[in-house]
Parts: structure tokens; sequence; C-alpha cells
């Protein structure tokens, strides 16, 4: 875990301006500042869209006494989305493009299913429930 926020907090932002000096340098500065912004906005439009969507969609599940599972993924993966756009870099807001996106983000949900699948039938992840009874909980029972 410790390595995961070391690549998210130093190797990352290295690389993304890294990228944005090689931008600058071969688009010229304004034009490396108009991407930036353009993909900032583009991005906060296509997230407002998509969010507006998945809502419409979770009150049609709910109305329909479903439980709306798949949208509410696709919303936490779009919140996801919006935020990387928010984060200056390329490399984040390509990522978070290819979660605004329904048919990349059905993609990366099935890829997603498929190894969390593969970890559980291969038994790599254990998960231990440890239960902490006070005397309260033991008299409760006991009923």
């Amino acid at each position: 875990m410790f390595l995961y926020l070391i690549l998210l907090f130093t190797i990352i932002p290295a690389t993304e301006l890294f990228i944005f000096i090689k931008l600058g340098e071969s688009l010229g500065i304004l034009n490396t500042l108009v991407l930036i912004i353009g993909t900032g906005v583009l991005g906060a439009y296509i997230a407002r869209m998509e969010g507006f969507r998945v809502v419409q969609n979770i009150q049609t599940e709910l109305n329909g006494g479903r439980m709306p599972t798949e949208h509410m993924i696709d919303g936490v993966m779009i919140f996801i989305g919006g935020i990387l756009l928010l984060t200056p870099g390329l490399l984040t807001d390509i990522t978070g493009f290819f979660l605004l996106i329904p048919l990349t983000r059905t993609l990366l949900k099935i890829w997603i299913r498929k190894k969390f699948k593969g970890s559980l039938n291969s038994g790599s992840h254990i998960i231990e429930v440890e239960s902490i009874s006070s005397e309260n909980d033991a008299s409760d029972n006991s009923l």
C-alpha cells in the first residue's frame, strides 16, 4: 500500500509535469494552456451530463422497486472521473475521460468484476471479521 501512495504522490505528478514541459516545448505555452483549460471545461460538461443521466436512471430503478446498484457504481466512477479531470495533467485527464464515457466505463466494470471474481476464486484475498462483544451484547443474546 505504501508503494501505491509513493506512486500516487510522487511519480504521477512528476510524470505529468514532464509531459507538460514537453507539450509546452512542442505546442507552445499558450496552446498548452488552452489544452489544459479545454479538457477541464469539456470534462466538466461531460461529467455533468453523465451525472444527470445516472441520477435519472437511479430514480427510474428506485421507482420500479429495483436496487440501482449498477447505476450507483456508474455514479461513483463519474465522480472519480470528474475529480481526475480537475487535477491538472494529461494522464489524469485521459483516465478521467475514460471513466466518463459509458462504453469505456462499462468495459472497466467488466474487467474489475473479472479481477474480483478471480481473486475470490483463487482464495488470495481472505476477509476476516472479528466480533467484539460487551457484557450488554451477551445479555441481549440470552433473551
